[in-house]
């Protein structure tokens, strides 16, 4: 029995790649466009973080430069409470008594104690 052979001028090539239209940009295309939205991203993220931060300053030097009225305004209220606890006590003894042996204003201390309210 006679072999068969290829024909004359060999076989038509095989199609093995499926021909689809490419659709959409390239690839290399996308990749510049994220990479322009990611610097932009970048870029405004910088600007939030910058504006952030001189928020935090400026809060702290309007804090720094409130204390001193705030401390006025402290030591104004204990000179008020310490002269209305001298006239109370003025008023209920009778007559002026000498808590310290000096004239020197000091600091009032106060202590807190929770109540006792379990049995």
């Amino acid at each position: 029995m006679p072999q068969d052979m290829p024909p004359v001028g060999g076989y038509e090539p095989v199609q093995y790649r499926r021909n689809l239209p490419a659709r959409g940009f390239k690839p290399a295309y996308y990749l510049v466009a994220m990479g322009v939205v990611m610097t932009y991203g970048f870029y405004r993220v910088g600007q939030g973080i910058r504006e952030q931060n001189e928020l935090a300053r400026e809060k702290m030097w309007s804090r720094i430069h409130l204390i001193p009225v705030l401390q006025a305004e402290e030591d104004r209220d204990l000179v008020r409470r310490h002269l209305a606890d001298k006239a109370r006590e003025r008023e209920l003894l009778g007559g002026e008594s000498k808590v310290y042996n000096n004239d020197r204003f000091v600091r009032p201390t106060f202590a807190v104690t929770p109540s006792n309210t379990t049995k």
